[in-house]
């Protein structure tokens, strides 16, 4: 199969797309036939210390056998976790625990670029920030690939989404540095997750099934959908990586897997 591979030393320039051997199942594993697969700003430094490795961690795509619930052929998507190889390939091996319906209103580019956004979203506003209805809540960075989605995922739970720098019960930052700074003078509590800063929550989002069938059930009812900034095939991978490091991108970058 093709998969695009990180070579050391590690930067966009040593993005190969190479012929390899398609995974093997493991136990409590399934293959899926990945459609798309997005990618998040800075992502090629989380796997230095295992290269060669497959990048990209969101895909939506087409199971190949029958798993957990679900029968051969059905569309997923998932978060898939950190510490393992990626999905841009045209199959990857997938916890199945991980995996979600993908929703029926969004196709598989836009499928792919929901789970991350999707659940950085969630569980910045309702795991940590504990958001309740009728209150204000600000975002730092509201028109970035997770802003976006914050921003979405706060109205449809019953919050007053406000300007950075007005006073507000819950901010979530997805910016750090000044804009953090400016907007957490007016805030009640905080989370981000850019990094660890004085009187905020930090965290790092976690694959969640659970979570992602709320997701899905909010963008089938047309209350959620992500952004896509630009579209790359998978042997343009540079390029897409290029992209979403770049200054001015609104939404994700997906690579498409399947043409």
């Amino acid at each position: 199969m093709r998969a695009v591979r990180l070579h050391p030393p590690g930067r966009i320039e040593d993005l190969r797309l190479d012929d390899v051997e398609p995974p093997e199942p493991r136990t409590g594993e399934v293959l899926v036939q990945v459609h798309a697969a997005a990618i998040t700003r800075d992502e090629l430094e989380w796997p230095t210390d295992r290269l060669p490795a497959i990048p990209s961690y969101e895909l939506s795509g087409i199971l190949t056998e029958d798993a957990d619930g679900l029968s051969a052929g059905a569309e997923v998507f998932a978060l898939t976790p950190f510490d393992r190889d990626g999905v841009a390939a045209e199959y990857a091996l997938v916890p199945m625990e991980i995996l979600a319906p993908k929703p029926r209103s969004l196709d598989h580019i836009e499928a792919a670029a929901l789970p991350m956004a999707g659940l950085t979203a969630w569980q910045a506003l309702i795991v940590h920030g504990r958001l309740e209805p009728g209150e204000r809540v600000a975002v730092t960075g509201a028109s970035g690939g997770v802003g976006h989605v914050a921003v979405q995922l706060a109205r449809t739970r019953g919050a007053d989404v406000v300007e950075q720098g007005e006073a507000c019960d819950l901010l979530f930052d997805t910016a750090g540095g000044a804009a953090l700074t400016r907007a957490a003078e007016q805030a009640g509590r905080i989370v981000t997750i850019v990094a660890e800063a004085p009187g905020a929550h930090y965290f790092v989002v976690e694959p969640d099934s659970k979570q992602l069938l709320e997701l899905a059930q909010l963008a089938e009812a047309g209350e959620l959908l992500p952004e896509i900034d630009s579209i790359f095939p998978l042997a343009d991978a540079r390029n897409a990586y290029a992209r979403s490091a770049a200054r001015g991108k609104h939404g994700k970058v997906v690579l498409r897997v399947i043409e």
